[in-house]
């Protein structure tokens, strides 16, 4: 497999060419004031004309009658949140994972190094991880009776080939990546991140919107990071709740919001970042080229977005999966560095 290590000239190189300003780093330790999760969201649901049929729920115990008719609910989404003692951050950031995944995107690595979730702790930001509708703790509903479609599987190879890690078709089988690529694809990691790959739906993006404006409602203003598919979800909530949304990060989203209302992002600061090797991929051009054409609808109505590319910043080798790359905590730092920039870390 082909990786490459940045040498300490060019890190030094490419601190210099992001500028980042001078601060003090945070201590070694984590002191929480609070650490613990809720749910939000969710709707009840009620379902008839089903069968009822006997269940053995212990192998030799005795049948019980399961009556599938009644009120469900659905719809709901996990949240988790760890408060630090002594915040240093003006709002708390929220992290909103992509397809197929669920929080743990943010958190440990697959090859065990520290996430953006702990980055950012160690930084005084107050940070809440969620499971998306569907996803990890939020569960899922019956399918089609309550949850429209029918859940995506993906194969082991899938991510591998489409998150920018192996050079093409074929590549999982073959064991090669792409030219200094930075994702940490030997066996053990690559098979741990798969770990991580949960059924996804086409059809509930609705229902997820919903839950992620009812966890700001409950937060309060806050940052909000996505990644991937959540940009749809960042940009649409963000437009219906403006007020709410005090920046946006997006890293790599794969779809936008509502260009009729672009207006009302014009207030939220927002950042736009893209990895490396997306030129020679097959469905990433055409991905970056909608998220920068969106990102200028958002400036022409008088908002602010910065969309940057890493290999211009220096930073490269960066795959789809940006926050589990070796490289995850300089790309960490170029979102701190920018937050601190827009007055919301002191």
């Amino acid at each position: 497999m082909h990786r490459r290590t940045l040498p300490a000239a060019a890190i030094a190189a490419a601190a210099l060419i992001v500028d980042r300003p001078a601060r003090a780093e945070p201590e070694t330790a984590v002191s929480l004031a609070s650490w613990g999760s809720f749910h939000v969201g969710g709707r009840l649901v009620e379902l008839s004309g089903k069968p009822v049929r006997d269940v053995v729920f212990t192998p030799g115990g005795v049948p019980a009658k399961v009556d599938p008719n009644g009120t469900y609910m659905a719809f709901a989404m996990y949240a988790q949140y760890m408060i630090p003692t002594k915040p240093r951050a003006k709002a708390p950031l929220l992290m909103w994972h992509g397809g197929g995944l669920t929080g743990v995107t943010w958190e440990t690595t697959p090859d065990g190094r520290e996430g953006f979730q702990n980055y950012f702790l160690r930084r005084g930001w107050p940070v809440y991880v969620s499971d998306a509708v569907e996803r990890g703790r939020s569960g899922w509903s019956m399918y089609p009776d309550i949850t429209p479609g029918e859940p995506v599987f993906l194969t082991v190879a899938n991510p591998y080939e489409r998150f920018r890690i192996g050079n093409g078709p074929g590549s999982y089988e073959r064991g090669t990546t792409l030219p200094g690529c930075q994702f940490p694809a030997d066996k053990e990691s690559y098979l741990q991140f798969t770990k991580q790959n949960v059924p996804r739906w086409t059809t509930t993006d609705d229902m997820i919107i919903a839950a992620y404006i009812a966890l700001l409602e409950k937060v309060g203003p806050s940052v909000v990071m996505i990644h991937s598919q959540a940009g749809l979800f960042g940009w649409k909530v963000a437009q219906a709740r403006p007020d709410l949304v005090r920046a946006l990060v997006l890293l790599e989203p794969a779809a936008v919001g509502d260009k009729a209302q672009v207006t009302a992002l014009k207030d939220i600061p927002q950042l736009v970042v893209y990895g490396d090797n997306i030129s020679a991929d097959s469905r990433w051009p055409i991905i970056r080229a909608r998220g920068v054409e969106f990102a200028e609808l958002v400036r022409r109505a008088g908002g602010s977005v910065d969309v940057v590319d890493l290999p211009e910043r220096g930073i490269r080798g960066n795959s789809h999966m940006m926050m589990m790359d070796h490289n995850n905590l300089e790309v960490a730092g170029l979102i701190q560095d920018w937050l601190t920039a827009k007055g919301l870390w002191a």
